[in-house]
């Protein structure tokens, strides 16, 4: 760099952050919209200005040289002064139609979330309601979405989070598995039978092992860890599940188990971030969604 008087392109700063932070340029180019020979001409332009090489280029991907290494704190730190900047400007917005973005587990957006949405819409026609399902945590502070509803206590900071109640877990089969099974089901026989569990995750084991019930993962006939398919195929037979119990208990083709064993329940939470939730439309729709979601879990806790 010949003096301060250098003048960096945001595009490129981004496009070099985010290939430090993934070592891929197809990443970079997936996370950021963009083609990956686009990223690749951001990293080379960029190393021509900083007249430093930022990369060292594996087969395997992208490592950061020692002297991009020294200049990623610099960047984050201005990516988060970016992200403030945009999220101040944008808290002071002052009408009430536009667009919310709320994101929340695929499970939600297919068994919790629609009817609230409908009511939403119902008495707040000029607010447009994007949902973005992903079990993956979409970051708040960086916009990607606007609310997010959360099946456990966020934890970023800059985030104002509210706790809207927990919804007990039940443990349900399909008649169609009860009928082909010959034995009584209990807890001391529980894995004798099919059930359906996670995959790669390890909640229901874990919640399990804390009971006393020593289990692994080839314990379970089936595996899966999108919840929503996980849950058809507890209604389709394939064994004994898990589920929280309003969906279990307004699905006919399942029936509950009381095997007397104290599964925890399932908090919910909203989550927005600071700067945002006195805009007039994300408050309001903050408001409804926690209405909506406090009627959910009554209505859990009325069985």
């Amino acid at each position: 760099m010949d003096d301060g008087s250098l003048s960096l392109d945001w595009s490129l700063v981004q496009s070099f952050l985010m290939v430090a932070e993934t070592g891929s340029l197809s990443e970079a180019a997936r996370q950021l919209g963009q083609s990956q020979p686009t990223i690749g001409r951001h990293i080379r332009a960029l190393e021509a200005q900083l007249q430093t090489s930022l990369f060292d280029r594996h087969q395997r991907g992208f490592n950061l040289t020692v002297e991009g290494a020294a200049l990623l704190p610099h960047a984050q730190s201005a990516r988060d002064n970016m992200q403030a900047l945009r999220l101040t400007a944008a808290g002071q917005e002052s009408q009430m139609e536009g667009t919310v973005r709320v994101a929340c587990s695929v499970f939600a957006a297919h068994h919790i979330l629609p009817e609230i949405i409908a009511d939403i819409r119902a008495v707040e026609p000029g607010i447009d309601v994007e949902i973005a399902p992903s079990d993956e945590s979409e970051n708040l502070l960086y916009r990607e979405a606007d609310i997010a509803v959360r099946m456990y206590r966020p934890t970023q900071l800059d985030i104002v989070a509210r706790h809207i109640g927990d919804i007990p877990i039940g443990i349900f089969a399909a008649h169609r598995y009860l009928e082909r099974t010959k034995a009584p089901i209990a807890l001391e026989n529980f894995f004798d039978h099919d059930v359906v569990g996670f995959d790669q995750g390890m909640l229901i084991l874990n919640v399990m092992r804390e009971l006393g019930v020593q289990a692994k993962p080839a314990d379970f006939a089936v595996r899966c860890d999108n919840q929503s398919a996980y849950w058809e195929l507890v209604r389709a037979g394939c064994g004994i599940g898990f589920a929280q119990v309003n969906v279990g208990r307004a699905e006919p083709k399942v029936a509950e188990l009381d095997l007397e064993l104290p599964l925890p329940p399932l908090p919910v939470w909203l989550a927005a971030p600071e700067a945002m939730r006195q805009v007039p439309r994300l408050s309001r729709v903050w408001d409804l969604l926690a209405d909506g979601l406090s009627d959910y879990v009554r209505n859990a806790h009325r069985h």
